[in-house]
């Protein structure tokens, strides 16, 4: 088996990743160089501790050891740790710069590690009536994923990176301008320490390749426009074993040609006469339910809202559902049949005799002088 990692870190072999990170941490404060200056022994066991968590906290490297041990590694290519720069990379992913590092140093990657996939963005259009009552939706999309072929290495299978030549394998390049040294990005390798000499024919060395997928999103009951749904792990693929990133699909609810919608609560306009305002009657009305039947009460005023209690949008994050308010809108004919006008000047006359015009006013004027 050659080195014991487990026993490095003093953790059992089926210990979660929570532990192998603790007991690591552990160690690196105790043994890091800062800490012990001109301690060779300590200095041996930061960089066992830093390689055995370099190991154990990569779940592919992990698999293979614990089954081939560290022979079976070294077939794979890993040889652990190169230099001390290799070494703070691992352990500025647990420390950052608590031990004061250089901007840009304790806080760098290992420029060959694993690359995350980016998250990625999908729009998708609803109908009203499918925001209210939630709906099912298969999206076709065409997305980067992790290349088959080549594991998301770019190589050609059987082939292994180069040390690229400019950087020297740190990613870095250094160049003094006067009393500074200023650092940047490797341009021939863009900051990876390695170049692909023998490219993936599939994915022609990116290590992503282009391809459609189908997913089944479960849209819930009562979403609005700018609601995001995520989902884990179908973003960009991760290169060279790194996770992929997440999909976010943002919703737009198309507009609806009778219903409005505030929160939860739907806002409607229905149509009656003048005659069934003022006596009033019963109506079929739509709502997102389908056809209701609703109460006219006798008098009721142009603009007069009724509400219909639980008849809105359901909460999104919360029990209960909001109400449907109906504005009453009174129409006025147009074009009236000589019967209709005949009737409506009648009415008129009837409430002119209630009270003369000003009757009322001066009637009470005079009350009050006397």
């Amino acid at each position: 088996m050659g080195k014991d990692y487990y026993e490095i870190l003093g953790v059992s072999r089926d210990a979660d990743s929570a532990a192998i990170k603790k007991a690591y941490r552990k160690l690196a404060l105790k043994y890091h160089p800062d800490r012990n200056p001109g301690d060779k022994e300590a200095e041996e066991r930061f960089k066992a501790a830093t390689e055995a968590y370099e190991v154990l906290s990569d779940a592919e490297k992990r698999q293979v050891y614990d089954r081939y041990g560290e022979e079976g590694l070294r077939n794979r290519g890993y040889q652990g740790p190169s230099s001390f720069d290799d070494i703070f990379a691992s352990f500025s992913d647990i420390f950052g710069d608590l031990f004061g590092f250089g901007a840009g140093m304790g806080r760098r990657r290992r420029p060959d590690g694993p690359i995350p996939g980016s998250d990625l963005r999908y729009d998708l259009s609803i109908s009203f009536l499918e925001a209210v009552h939630g709906v099912e939706k298969e999206v076709e999309l065409t997305k980067p994923e992790t290349c088959w072929t080549c594991e998301g290495s770019g190589l050609r299978p059987g082939h292994r990176p180069q040390v690229c030549p400019t950087c020297q394998g740190h990613g870095q390049v250094v160049r003094a301008q006067g009393f500074f040294r200023v650092s940047s990005t490797c341009p021939h390798c863009r900051g990876s320490g390695r170049i692909v000499t023998d490219p993936c024919a599939d994915c022609n060395g990116e290590g992503l390749v282009q391809r459609k997928k189908k997913l089944a999103l479960k849209i819930p009951a009562g979403v609005d426009t700018g609601a995001r749904m995520r989902l884990r792990g179908e973003g960009e693929g991760g290169r060279r074993g790194g996770p992929p990133g997440d999909l976010y699909v943002v919703i737009h609810v198309e507009p609806h040609e009778i219903f409005e919608r505030d929160g939860t609560t739907i806002y409607c306009q229905v149509p009656v006469s003048m005659a069934q305002a003022a006596l009033g009657c019963e109506i079929e009305i739509d709502t997102v339910d389908g056809p209701e039947i609703l109460t006219i009460p006798p008098g009721t005023q142009p603009g007069q809202r009724l509400t219909l209690p639980d008849k809105g949008v359901p909460a999104l994050h919360g029990a209960g559902r909001g109400d449907m308010v109906v504005e009453v809108a009174v129409t006025v004919p147009t074009d009236l049949t000589p019967r209709q006008r005949e009737l409506l000047e009648e009415f008129q006359r009837i409430e002119q005799e209630k009270e003369a015009p000003g009757a009322g006013f001066f009637k009470r004027l005079f009350q009050r002088a006397s």
